[in-house]
């Protein structure tokens, strides 16, 4: 293993900071995987995954068990981590911009359609060469204008000629659930089973640049593009949402790098004792058959319905309590699914997010993401 520190802020009349990234195995011996995890920098969960995956690494590359190379980033963020409002973290929002720190990466496809014209022919392992190296270079050739850019930048370099690409998040509330691409459904799914995912999303564009299609989405912009030639979806990137950000367990951590590492196993990465996959707790469902949910008003949130549980249309999942006005307003889906995410605040203004439904038919356009 060795380390590598990635300067990030280096002004000289401000605070100098790095991005560390640890290696695992030997580059160009089989595949890469990348994973991060924190980009929102105060989702400790996936700190903490990362912390114990990073020993069990260490532990296989001593045993000469990693047959490729693995890239670990444990805190993805160091501009979040150092931004505090009032005593407390605020990781998700670069202050300096107002940029959420997993949007904006750069899409690289557009530059490669022109670059890659009349150079890509039928053989999938010369295609996949040559468009990594074009990726890369696109990449080396980004000219950041703010920190959290060339955080970005930093990020992406590691990333974007990789197989796997694992970014490792948490939301508010949640039951486990995860986002990747359509094309990479079925290279995904194991690892839902494995990690007992409650819920898949997919779509092939999701909006706002985030980091994982910045990753994968490249590669069927450019098969869509470049019909004649054979492009394979080459890289499998996955966002995981581990949980809720109150989660922070050594048991959850060390199940959740357990399946990771059976993840990579099954890839070829690890050589290790593969167990059989557990029975799947989800099947993919449209990224734009999620129903988010705002209050109607301000006031108390109370919950009726628990995480994990399936709503039917109509049915109410919460209560807005006016404490002043009396008024108790029912919060409740137009069409069934399940309640997989919600805030973790119990006060809400009018427009606040409340939770998250995820159906099965596809309804809404545009930015599928939240903000």
């Amino acid at each position: 293993m060795h380390s590598t520190k990635h300067p990030i802020a280096i002004d000289d009349n401000v605070a100098t900071l790095h991005l560390n990234s640890f290696h695992y195995g030997e580059p160009d011996s089989g595949k890469k995987v990348y994973i991060q995890a924190a980009i929102h920098a105060d989702e400790v969960p996936a700190m903490l995954v990362a912390h114990v995956l990073r020993g069990e690494l260490e532990r296989l590359e001593s045993e000469g068990k990693i047959k490729g190379e693995i890239v670990l980033v444990p805190a993805a963020n160091p501009l979040g981590l150092s931004q505090v409002l009032h005593g407390a973290p605020f990781g998700r929002y670069d202050l300096s911009t107002g940029t959420n720190f997993n949007r904006a990466y750069r899409h690289v496809a557009d530059e490669l359609k022109q670059t890659l014209a009349g150079r890509l022919g039928t053989d999938a392992s010369a295609n996949v060469a040559l468009i990594r190296a074009e990726a890369r270079r696109a990449v080396s050739e980004w000219e950041p204008q703010d920190n959290a850019a060339t955080l970005k930048k930093a990020l992406l370099t590691l990333a974007i000629d990789a197989d796997i690409v694992l970014d490792l998040h948490c939301d508010n509330e949640a039951v486990l659930h995860m986002y990747t691409g359509t094309p990479l459904t079925e290279a995904v799914q194991p690892l839902a089973d494995l990690m007992g995912a409650r819920v898949l999303l997919v779509a092939k564009e999701s909006g706002g640049e985030a980091f994982d299609e910045a990753c994968s989405r490249v590669w069927w912009d450019l098969q869509d593009h470049f019909t004649d030639a054979n492009i394979p979806p080459s890289c499998i990137a996955v966002t995981v949402e581990l949980r809720g950000e109150n989660d922070v367990r050594y048991d959850y951590a060390q199940q959740d790098t357990d399946a990771i590492l059976q993840y990579l196993a099954r890839a070829g990465v690890l050589d290790i004792e593969q167990r059989p996959l557990p029975a799947a707790q989800c099947k993919p469902l449209p990224l734009d058959a999620v129903e988010p949910l705002v209050a109607p008003h301000a006031g108390v949130l109370v919950f009726h319905k628990k995480l994990g549980e399936q709503v039917a249309a109509g049915e109410p999942i919460a209560d807005i309590v006016n404490p002043v006005s009396g008024q108790v307003t029912p919060v409740a889906a137009t069409r069934p699914g399940l309640l997989f995410a919600s805030t973790a605040h119990r006060h809400l203004l009018r427009g606040m997010h409340v939770c998250k439904v995820a159906g099965a038919d596809s309804f809404r356009s545009g930015n599928l993401l939240s903000s």
